[in-house]
């Protein structure tokens, strides 16, 4: 059987799937669900990545995000070894815990991502015991359902910081009263009517006209993987070093040379913004690429606990 299609490029769209290996249980109790979601938005803040949707089921989790940087793989791979790392430590095992690489199908965004949300926030009752219970009873445990981004598209007091709610909501009416109401509405009639979305092989959902498109600009050979990436369109890298200069009051030499704060920032902000590599920044900065990785890192654990650090950093960003 050949490998699913690998297609990353600036914007795309994905859902991704990631099971546990042998079908065991990846999430074992509240504290692990906890965790998981720290990791998530904290690989979310280090990668850039948009998060529109996620689900956690006992043995697997699916997600609805977007990709500006065309990073995917970056992304998942820093995701998924640190809660491997955590459950591994927590439960002293060792080796895989999941099965095989996680599953990217790539979205068409304009025809597909609110029905993809929709899908996603189904999983809780798509499940046999789920399966003869009527549409009430089944849409009151998805609004309670802790561990889905679904409570959030509902009730404003559900919500978190690191998801994106009114790009699926602006299709129906809005972020607002009207927007919730709609989509619960949507939500509701999927559960009558068994809503399922067909793949294009297994790699590709959309309109024909995207999937001509990415089948045109990436794959040349039928079920052959290819890496592909388009050239970002990137930000000018002295815009980022202008931004911070003026928040900061320091040089553009200073900023590059000088250690400190702002030389982190402007690593951090190079790769979000500027969209270089790791090695590029190291290279601009004249330090290996172990030392942009270990200030970005840095950085993030100061900006846990400096709330003024933290409202720089928003300013510039």
């Amino acid at each position: 059987m050949t490998r699913p299609l690998r297609i990353q490029y600036p914007g795309a769209v994905y859902h991704i799937t990631c099971r546990g290996n042998e079908r065991k249980e990846i999430f074992k109790d509240d504290k692990d669900r906890y965790t998981f979601l720290e990791i998530l938005k904290d690989s979310l803040e280090t990668y850039s990545p948009i998060l529109y949707a996620y689900v956690l089921m006992d043995n697997h989790f699916h997600l609805l995000l977007e990709t500006p940087l065309g990073n995917l793989s970056e992304f998942m791979r820093h995701f998924n070894i640190s809660y491997t790392s955590f459950f591994n430590r927590r439960y002293d095992r060792v080796g895989h815990l999941y099965q095989g690489r996680y599953n990217g199908i790539l979205v068409d965004k304009d025809g597909y991502l609110t029905v993809l949300s929709r899908y996603i926030h189904l999983n809780p009752v798509r499940v046999k015991d789920w399966e003869k219970k009527d549409v009430k009873e089944r849409l009151t445990y998805l609004k309670r359902y802790s561990w889905s981004s679904l409570p959030g598209y509902i009730y404003i007091k559900k919500r978190v910081s690191w998801i994106d709610y009114s790009s699926v909501l602006e299709e129906y009416g809005g972020d607002n009263n009207k927007g919730r109401r709609s989509y619960l509405k949507a939500i509701r009639s999927d559960l009558s009517n068994k809503l399922e979305i067909k793949k294009e092989g297994q790699s590709l959902i959309g309109r024909n006209k995207f999937i001509d498109w990415v089948r045109n600009t990436f794959i040349k050979e039928r079920d052959r993987e290819i890496p592909a990436t388009r050239q970002l369109k990137r930000r000018p890298k002295e815009e980022v070093f202008k931004v911070i200069g003026e928040e900061t009051g320091e040089s553009r030499d200073a900023i590059l040379y000088k250690r400190g704060i702002s030389r982190q920032i402007a690593m951090e902000f190079l790769y979000r913004a500027g969209g270089l590599k790791g090695p590029e920044v190291g290279s601009m900065m004249k330090v290996d690429y172990s030392t942009v990785s270990q200030n970005r890192k840095r950085l993030r654990e100061k900006l846990k606990r400096d709330n003024e650090l933290e409202e720089l950093f928003r300013r510039i960003e």
